[in-house]
């Protein structure tokens, strides 16, 4: 990984710095608007760093709505997202709301502020499941990723008692980080719902234990899952979502201990 570009507000007007800011088609108007908005929300400067890319730039994340990128703000470090100006939508407003809703029950990011072409929240320093279930060492490595996909599984749940859907953890390589402490955070709520009906722990089971590169992953490094039980107590947990459906998925796999 490249080392970090700490580039300050007055340095974003650079056109190497301001395409990114206003992604994919730069405008200097628009950039000095956004840089406005930027100094209203509190960022002092933008540390460029990341395995992505935008415009040969370093960057956390690219997606279809933002860039995300690590920021400093008079209170510290924190992650912003930068709405692509080809985006679907007008405003960050959307996610922020969903944000704020998950971070009612101690899930997700902490949100620190809004703008219309910028959300700014806490950054969640840590690897992607993923990449952590497939390295994760030490003669205790199984209870440690047990552990973890057992607060994944809780954090969806409390998803579900609450009425918001993810809505991308059926396919969700980018949106699960583990920090050094070995605790897990559910990120990225562009595409939450409090309209639609939840199914966050089904998501995420199918993506763990039923036919991911994570579920093959998973599976040598904690063995087998039983996939039958599994699809009966989610069939169950879908028709009825109590505890002891709930508790019938962990103990499907393998994480009841």
């Amino acid at each position: 990984m490249r080392p970090a570009e700490l580039v300050s507000l007055e340095r974003l007007r650079e056109e190497r710095y301001a395409r990114v800011l206003c992604y994919p088609r730069c405008n200097g108007e628009e950039a000095a608007r956004r840089i406005k908005e930027l100094e209203r929300l509190g960022v002092k400067a933008v540390e460029f760093v990341g395995e992505k890319t935008a415009f040969n730039v370093p960057v956390l994340g690219k997606g279809c709505v933002g860039i995300v990128v690590i920021v400093q703000t008079k209170t510290g470090r924190a992650a912003l997202k930068i709405r692509r100006v080809d985006a679907d939508r007008k405003r960050m407003e959307h996610e922020a709301e969903m944000l704020v809703k998950a971070n009612s029950i101690g899930i997700g990011p902490r949100f620190i502020g809004i703008s219309d072409d910028f959300l700014v929240m806490e950054y969640v320093e840590g690897v992607l499941l993923p990449k952590w279930a497939a390295n994760v060492k030490g003669t205790d490595f199984r209870k440690r990723i047990r552990r973890v996909l057992r607060d994944v599984l809780g954090q969806c749940r409390k998803l579900d008692e609450v009425g918001l859907d993810h809505g991308e953890l059926s396919r969700a390589p980018k949106h699960i980080i583990v920090n050094a402490e070995d605790q897990a955070h559910i990120v990225d709520f562009e595409t939450a719902s409090i309209m639609r009906r939840t199914s966050n722990v089904t998501s995420i089971c199918q993506y763990l234990f039923l036919g991911s590169q994570l579920a093959k992953t998973l599976r040598s490094r904690l063995g087998e899952t039983n996939d039958e039980a599994l699809m009966s107590a989610l069939r169950d947990y879908k028709q009825e979502r109590t505890y002891p459906n709930f508790f019938r998925i962990l103990q499907a796999c393998r994480l009841a201990q």
